[in-house]
C-alpha cells in the first residue's frame, strides 16, 4: 500500500510529457517482453527422447545468452531527464530507508556491546581488588616467614612445652589434693588390743595411696607403651585396686591376676 502511494505521488509529480513518454516506454518494453516470450513458445522443441539431451542444449543456450548479456553495455531506460531524476529520487529514498534500518539495528548492537563492556570491566576491577588483596597478603606472609628465624621457632616450641608441663603438674596436684581429701589412706582405729593395733600400724606403713598407683599406672603406660601392667604386691591397698576396676580405671591381665595396667581411655 505504501509503495503504490509513492508510485502515486511520483507520478503526479511528473509532467504530461514526462507521463507520456513513461508510458510509451512501458509499452513499448512490454511488447518487446510478449516478442520475446512467444519467440520462446515457438523455439520450444516437442518432448524428446533423451531429456538428458536436451538439458544440454538448454545449459549451452543459456550460457550463451549470458555471454552476450554481459557484453552489452547498459543504456537508459528513458532519456527524458526529468523521468530518470524521478526515478533517482526513488532509489535514493529507498536506500535511505534501508540505511536508516541498518543504522537503527546497529545502533541497538552498539548499545549492547557497551553494556557487555561496562559488565566486563566492572568484572575486571573486582578481579583486580582480589588480585591485588591476595597479592598483599602473600607478600605479609613473605615477610613474616623472613622474620622468623629457627631460634624463635625452636624457643616458641620450647615454651609450648614448658607451659604443658606446668599445666600437667597443676592437673596432678589437683588430682592429688582431690584423692587425699576424698579418698585417703586407712587410718588406725583405737582399740585395746595391742597386738591388733601394732599389726594395722604396720599395713598402713606400707600401703601407697591412691594417687601413687594412678601415677604408678600412667607412667607405666607411657614409658612402656608394649608392656603396661603393673605387678600388685602388699603395698596396693586391695579397697583401692577394687575400685580401679569396678569403676573402668583399670584392668587385670588375662592371665595374671596380680597385674594391672590403665584402661585404654583413646
Amino acid at each position: 500500500m505504501a509503495e503504490m502511494k509513492e508510485g502515486g505521488q511520483a507520478a503526479a509529480d511528473l509532467s504530461v510529457a514526462a507521463q507520456s513518454e513513461l508510458l510509451d516506454l512501458c509499452e513499448e518494453q512490454f511488447a518487446q517482453l510478449e516478442k520475446l516470450q512467444n519467440e520462446i513458445i515457438l523455439c520450444e522443441p516437442d518432448f524428446c527422447e533423451k531429456p538428458q539431451e536436451q538439458s544440454v542444449n538448454r545449459l549451452v543456450v543459456t550460457e550463451a545468452e549470458l555471454k552476450q548479456w554481459l557484453a552489452v553495455e547498459p543504456k537508459l531506460l528513458a532519456a527524458n531527464s526529468e523521468v530518470l531524476f524521478q526515478a533517482g529520487k526513488e532509489e535514493m529514498l529507498k536506500l535511505c530507508t534501508e540505511l536508516e534500518m541498518i543504522l537503527s539495528c546497529y545502533e541497538a548492537k552498539r548499545d549492547k556491546l557497551r553494556e557487555t563492556k561496562e559488565l566486563e570491566q566492572k568484572w575486571l576491577e573486582e578481579k583486580k581488588q582480589v588480585l591485588r588483596a591476595a597479592s598483599e597478603h602473600a607478600e605479609r606472609l613473605k615477610m613474616e616467614k623472613e622474620t622468623l628465624s629457627e631460634h624463635s621457632v625452636l624457643q616458641d616450641t620450647k615454651e609450648k612445652i614448658q607451659k604443658m608441663k606446668t599445666y600437667q603438674g597443676r592437673l596432678m596436684e589437683c588430682l592429688g589434693d582431690i584423692l587425699e581429701k576424698h579418698v585417703p589412706l586407712p587410718q588406725n582405729e583405737s582399740s585395746t588390743n595391742k597386738k591388733k593395733k601394732n599389726i594395722d600400724a604396720e599395713i598402713s606403713e606400707n600401703l601407697i595411696s591412691l594417687n601413687e598407683i594412678l601415677e604408678m599406672l600412667m607412667n607405666k603406660a607411657l614409658n612402656t607403651p608394649h608392656d603396661p601392667y603393673v605387678t600388685i604386691d602388699d603395698t596396693y591397698w586391695p579397697p583401692y585396686v577394687e575400685m580401679l576396676l569396678r569403676y573402668g580405671v583399670a584392668v587385670r591381665h588375662q592371665e595374671n591376676n596380680f597385674k594391672l595396667r590403665l584402661e585404654t581411655f583413646f
